[in-house]
Order: structure tokens, then C-alpha cells, then sequence
């Protein structure tokens, strides 16, 4: 596992990345919506996984355990007759459910205006779960100030995103889905036992794709692939 602070990085500035249109989910997957998934397909997931309070963001989860729930949901919304229209549609035209990479992640939590934490430039333990002993229930820190309505993007749990790690400026056409190379994949937001440093929108995370952690979860996008 391994984290960079852009205080003491050698890497170089990311610079800019045009990011095609994406959905990113409001919050993180709840204990109870991967539970949902272990139960229907059998999946295999660490049993601490499966055992927090429903309503709290799982944890416990690899890489390889968010990518397996993406695409069960995302074979589940295809097959279902109660899949809103506007999202079938979008599915039949070739997006995909699966976890944001990098830019993706970036993009949704500083916003357009390239905020240090995703409510402004200022540390705020209201909006946020950092610095803490535990996780919350996921949504339970209102930020009326961030710019795309989303919750968690600071704290709670770190999120693991589909990009393997590597210095800044890293590829944004990278963002691979096998584990063909040894790699570390790059995860985001800081956790619940972070210092406010670690919950700025900046910072980068990275663990080998098989490390299951308390700390580390996982959010979804609809995007094309």
C-alpha cells in the first residue's frame, strides 16, 4: 500500500485531461447492496465485508471484489424490466457499469473550479468522516456546498478506482480491468482514520488488488468503455 501527497511528491503536475460524459453514484456502495450480490451469485467476499451495519459503505472489498460487483449490477440492470428506460437505453448503446477511473474520480470530487476538498478549500469535519474510529452511514454528512450533490467523496472510506498507479502525469487512456501486470491500482479520498490531509481531493492512495482493508471501498460509474 502506498500513498502520495502532492506536499512531498516527485511527480510532476497532472496538467489537463478531457474527460468524456460519465454518471458517478451519489454514494459509496453500502454493505447492504454487496450483501445483496454475495447472496445471489455466491461470491466469495471476506466475511467483515458482509458484516457491518448495512447502511454504512462496505469495506473489506479488493479491486477484484468491486470490479465482480460492477459487472453483476451491471448484467442485473440489463435483464431487468424495472430498469428506468433513460439507463437501459444508455446500457444497449455500450456503457457500462463499473468503478471510475482516476480523472473520473478527480473530476467529481474537486469539481470544475479544481477545489482542495469537494465543499471548498477548507477542512471541515461536518462534511466529512476523517479523523475518526469508524465509518458513518454513507450520506450522513450533508454537502449542500458540493458541486455535483455527491457524499463521501472526502473520508468514510478510500475508493478504489479502475487506474493503475503511476506518477504524475499519469495516462488517462490506462485505466485497465485485468491483472495482466503487477501493478498497484490507484484508490481515493481518504478514510475515516485519515488526518484532513489525507481527505483532500488531491491525494493518491494505491494497494495491490487482492488487499482487502477496513478503510477501503468503492463508488460506481455508468460510463463507456
Amino acid at each position: 500500500m502506498a500513498f502520495e501527497n502532492e506536499r512531498w511528491s516527485e511527480s510532476r503536475r497532472q496538467g489537463i485531461v478531457d474527460l468524456p460524459t460519465y454518471y458517478i453514484s451519489r454514494h459509496e456502495v453500502t454493505v447492504a447492496q454487496f450483501k445483496a450480490f454475495a447472496d445471489a451469485t455466491g461470491y466469495r467476499a471476506d466475511p467483515l465485508a458482509l458484516q457491518g451495519p448495512l447502511n454504512h459503505p462496505v469495506a473489506n472489498v479488493s479491486w477484484t471484489d468491486a470490479l465482480a460487483y460492477a459487472r453483476w449490477l451491471d448484467a442485473r440492470l440489463r435483464e431487468s424490466e424495472q430498469t428506468p428506460e433513460p439507463l437501459k437505453q444508455l446500457l444497449a448503446d455500450g456503457w457500462r457499469v463499473t468503478i471510475p477511473d482516476e480523472a473520473q474520480w478527480e473530476k467529481a470530487a474537486r469539481g470544475s473550479e479544481g477545489r482542495i476538498y469537494p465543499w471548498g478549500n477548507q477542512p471541515s469535519r461536518d462534511k466529512a468522516n476523517y479523523s475518526g474510529t469508524s465509518t458513518t452511514p454513507v450520506g450522513s454528512h450533508a454537502c449542500p456546498e458540493c458541486q455535483y450533490g455527491l457524499h463521501d467523496m472526502s473520508g468514510n472510506v478510500w475508493e478504489w478506482t479502475r487506474s493503475p498507479y503511476q506518477p504524475l502525469p499519469f495516462d488517462p487512456s490506462d485505466d485497465r480491468t485485468n491483472l495482466a501486470e503487477d501493478a498497484l491500482w490507484v484508490m481515493r479520498g481518504g478514510s475515516f482514520n485519515d488526518a484532513e490531509n489525507n481527505a483532500r481531493a488531491a491525494v493518491r492512495g494505491a494497494a495491490d488488488p487482492g488487499a482487502r482493508r477496513p478503510f477501503i471501498g468503492f463508488r460506481l460509474v455508468i460510463t463507456r468503455l
